[in-house]
């Protein structure tokens, strides 16, 4: 049970309504539920699901290790606890992008974006990528929008080929990839402003830009991407890198003080969390077990 209003189709259409403006909308990544309903809660436009994410929560680098089940999954949980749009990243396309597009669409996403890497892909901040032809990236395009039964579900094209084929090569990718059909263009690994601008200059879909920490983009703020006619930015790794940095930090204090009393006012309060869970909406009337205020606890 989760307490939202409005509807998948809602979700989607509103969203691309949104896409219409000349605002940036903000999606930050959530790693799980509970994250996402604070993303909601402090009024972010939408929520965005990573792949990399993903595979750090299970334990693995990102490398293509993750399935189809295990993503569509996760991403089906994420999105259906907030009434924002959500958008997930689908990798490659997970050998299907038939099936691949069927499943999030089901499970009430708003919109995925499939990359351009090989199917052994690596992180789209790191060296040494490789990339199918254009006309396998079309061909996976083309099969993604015939698939999708929604018109609102977004196909996002995101291309990785500025850090192996160049800037020049980067642009035609992105035209080939418009004109196979795709409704926004994820342009990996830009450098500064001037590649940004550069994309939008040859662009004539909704473009997307990554703000990921520790990469190759340079880390641009709201009003900068606006001027440079974005329409929407993730922070993909963002609130993941947050919460285990704190983790580790706290861990090691537990390990080392023999207890957790020097860490108490770095921890989110039993209050909070019953707050962010609505814990008092699912309360039954004279029923105890149900019966449960937050008030009284710290």
């Amino acid at each position: 049970m989760h307490f939202t209003k409005k509807t998948v189709s809602e979700k989607r259409s509103g969203f691309v309504k949104d896409l219409q403006s000349k605002k940036l909308l903000r999606f930050p990544g959530a790693y799980n539920p509970l994250c996402a309903k604070l993303i909601a809660e402090i009024g972010f436009d939408g929520v965005y699901v990573s792949g990399g994410v993903m595979s750090n929560d299970l334990g693995l680098p990102d490398i293509g290790l993750t399935t189809l089940e295990q993503v569509s999954y996760r991403s089906g949980q994420i999105s259906r606890v907030t009434d924002l749009p959500t958008i997930a990243d689908i990798d490659t396309g997970f050998g299907n992008c038939k099936k691949t597009i069927e499943e999030f669409e089901k499970k009430g996403l708003a919109g995925c974006h499939l990359e351009d890497q090989i199917a052994e892909k690596r992180c789209g901040h790191l060296d040494n990528k490789e990339l199918v032809s254009t006309e396998e990236m079309v061909k996976k395009i083309k099969e993604c929008v015939e698939s999708r039964k929604d018109k609102n579900f977004l196909i996002i094209a995101r291309t990785d080929a500025n850090s192996v084929e160049g800037l020049d090569a980067t642009l035609e990718r992105i035209k080939a990839y418009e004109n196979a059909g795709a409704d926004m263009i994820f342009p990996e690994a830009m450098k500064d402003e001037n590649e940004f601008e550069k994309v939008r200059k040859v662009s004539k879909s909704y473009l997307l830009a990554n703000m990921t920490e520790f990469g190759k983009s340079k880390l641009l703020n709201k009003t900068q991407l606006e001027s440079l006619g974005y329409n929407l930015v993730i922070y993909p790794v963002s609130t993941q890198r947050l919460a285990m940095q704190s983790v580790e930090i706290g861990l090691k204090s537990i390990f080392n003080d023999g207890h957790q009393n020097n860490i108490i006012d770095k921890m989110q309060t039993r209050k909070r969390l019953y707050e962010l869970v609505e814990y008092e909406k699912y309360n039954t009337p004279d029923k105890k077990i149900t019966d449960f205020s937050t008030e009284g606890h710290e």
